[in-house]
């Protein structure tokens, strides 16, 4: 009688383990160039303005790219902070790609403009296109600058100088950290 017992009970409650082992087997997908190559962009679940395809210009509140932007990438991107030379992580760096906008996805440069600087920033001697980027005039720290903004969020992404390579003779002197890098499918 205990044996039968037994049994039904675990005709009951096996079905109710195998219900609940694949439920646990769901996978969190993410869109990323990374998990899916063939999608060409990148996703940020936290930014709902971030987008590697909309051109539409952004017209934000600090606050609202505060609620949005890690803490280092809004100081450089909203408040004109600058990354150490040497520590971002494409300042030396040679793969074929496309970088955008850290903020907003905006399209700005393409790696066959990149170019060894050795400043410690990674540069480039054009943009995209030609509204890719916006300039302003910078004088702080005692300096008469150009500095560089995405056209569409208006982020500081660094600054413009006439120093550069053959054909523009410009040096888009960017942070990092301004950035997001998709590499060409191979």
């Amino acid at each position: 009688m205990k044996t039968r017992a037994r049994f039904l009970s675990l005709l009951f409650l096996l079905p109710l383990f195998i219900f609940k082992a694949c439920g646990q087997n769901k996978k969190e997908q993410y869109t990323s160039t990374k998990n899916n190559p063939m999608e060409n962009k990148i996703s940020k679940p936290d930014n709902p303005y971030y987008s590697n395809t909309d051109t539409t210009k952004l017209n934000l509140t600090d606050a609202q790219w505060k609620k949005v932007l890690p803490n280092d990438v809004y100081e450089v991107m909203r408040q004109a902070d600058t990354e150490r030379p040497f520590t971002g992580k494409y300042w030396n760096t040679d793969e074929k790609g496309t970088y955008y906008c850290a903020a907003c996805g905006n399209k700005l440069f393409r790696s066959g403009a990149k170019f060894s600087s050795s400043c410690g920033w990674p540069s480039f001697f054009e943009q995209e296109n030609k509204k890719s980027t916006i300039y302003k005039q910078d004088n702080s720290l005692g300096m008469e600058r150009t500095e560089v903004l995405c056209g569409r969020c208006g982020g500081h992404l660094g600054h413009l100088f006439d120093d550069g390579p053959a054909p523009t003779g410009k040096r888009y002197c960017m942070n990092s950290i301004a950035l997001d890098f998709i590499p060409d499918n191979k």
